[in-house]
């Protein structure tokens, strides 16, 4: 059996989207003859917030689990001073001082072995000094993980591969050049020795390639987790009020603003709806927004804590559809999620003026030199469409049209259906079978 060391940083318990693509390597790289090697952090849920992201470990020693699927070696974190203050404090005080120590920590780690992440890089080396692999894996973000798996594969000498969720160098990361320009340069310097490049969408390869020249890339798309729906498949959708779910992140370019007029206008026409948000990063934006400007919403919106993802499943079951916000270029892991689910999916919006000004202004499609990379627009709607999972709503217009058919459907029926087909070949079993292939056959040969 072939072995693979995988630096993941996001990993469960931790609940995020990013943790999603490596644990569904934990679990079926060895179905494929592969057996993986996980290096992450040591996590845990105590605030169900993004203070979870700097918390200190419990344990001070490096922790090592394994099972004939896996190893994961769960490293010690050691937040730094400025995230002790963060803790101590809150986001309100001492912003500079945090901001300064982020700030060294930034670049300095790039030059020497230091900072809370270091650790990962450590504990792989120690691996490695005892325990031979054929092939390493890092998956970013944070990108500091290439460093140290190029570090590791020359040192080791054993091939490494890059595996891209997101680009590294976006118009929108940073508003300070030469910050810009220091992620370019690193980018080039430590995939040099790169043997290839995975990630999930031509999109994301087009962006990636600006700056990374000559390199084979690999597309191996997100998915929905195996057996969702077996889980969740004795609860039933909720049958007294039309609930509409949405999870995760709400970017600056999704026109959450004019969704939640639409609603506010269709309740206010006496109808009855609930929104429910899981683990959003907008709370006190949407809550001003409902206090501001939406007050017929008050009453109709429940913000939800971040769920570990069982807990979440449960609860996102009981909607009856969920929202999905336009992404464009980007085909992103919820949309897997939500067909997993088998709950109508309402994607807003396709042709809408408001959230083609949005895109324009925040939505990160340019490459290194800020200039526009083309692609299909509409991965999401056509993902939709193919797998007959949902709506494709045009604009707000047609988001109160779309509310009335589905009010509807519910009145008349106390659920709302979803009859998709073809969902199976995006589930993440058969994208990590995708991945053991491509590392057997053209890197191991």
């Amino acid at each position: 059996m072939k072995k693979l060391l995988i630096l993941a940083y996001d990993f469960p318990p931790y609940v995020s989207v990013g943790g999603l693509r490596p644990v569904s390597w934990a679990k079926y790289l060895h179905e494929c003859d592969i057996f993986p090697i996980i290096v992450t952090r040591q996590w845990s849920n105590y605030y169900g917030n993004a203070l979870d992201y700097v918390a200190p470990s419990e344990s001070k020693k490096t922790i090592i689990e394994t099972t004939n699927a896996a190893t994961i070696i769960r490293t010690p974190y050691k937040p730094n001073l400025g995230n002790k203050i963060l803790l101590k404090y809150g986001n309100k005080k001492y912003r500079y001082i945090r901001k300064f120590i982020t700030a060294f920590y930034e670049i300095s780690q790039w030059i020497f072995n230091i900072g809370p992440k270091s650790q990962l890089y450590f504990a792989a080396r120690e691996y490695l000094k005892n325990n031979k692999v054929d092939c390493i894996i890092a998956t970013g973000e944070p990108f500091i993980l290439f460093r140290y798996a190029s570090k590791l594969s020359k040192k080791f000498k054993t091939p490494w591969i890059a595996d891209y969720r997101d680009p590294w160098i976006q118009s929108n990361r940073s508003s300070n050049k030469l910050h810009k320009i220091w992620n370019i340069y690193n980018e080039k310097r430590f995939l040099k020795n790169v043997s290839t490049i995975t990630t999930v969408s031509v999109f994301f390869e087009k962006l990636i390639s600006t700056n990374v020249k000559n390199k084979n890339f690999y597309i191996i798309t997100n998915g929905y987790e195996d057996g969702i729906n077996e889980s969740i498949e004795n609860i039933k959708q909720n049958s007294k009020v039309l609930n509409i779910g949405f999870s995760g992140t709400i970017y600056k370019w999704h026109p959450i603003e004019s969704f939640l007029r639409t609603i506010n206008d269709f309740v206010k026409n006496e109808n009855k709806i609930v929104l429910n948000f899981y683990g959003i990063n907008t709370e006190s934006e949407i809550k001003l927004l409902i206090a501001d400007k939406f007050s017929n919403l008050k009453n109709c919106v429940n913000i939800f804590p971040k769920l570990k993802n069982k807990e979440y499943r449960q609860e996102a079951a009981k909607n009856n559809a969920f929202l999905l916000f336009n992404d464009f270029e980007i085909l992103g892991t919820k949309i897997f999620d939500y067909m997993a689910m088998k709950q109508q999916i309402i994607l807003c919006f396709s042709n809408d003026d408001e959230s083609k000004a949005l895109k324009q202004t925040y939505f990160p499609c340019k490459n290194k030199s800020d200039e526009e990379v083309s692609c299909s627009g509409s991965l999401q709607a056509d993902l939709i469409k193919e797998t007959n999972s949902g709506i494709v709503v045009e604009n707000s217009q047609g988001l109160y049209s779309v509310l009335e058919s589905l009010y509807k459907e519910f009145k008349e029926n106390g659920f709302i259906a979803c009859n998709s087909t073809g969902i199976e070949k995006y589930s993440r079993r058969l994208q990590t079978k995708k991945l053991a292939d491509l590392i057997k056959t053209r890197l191991l040969q």
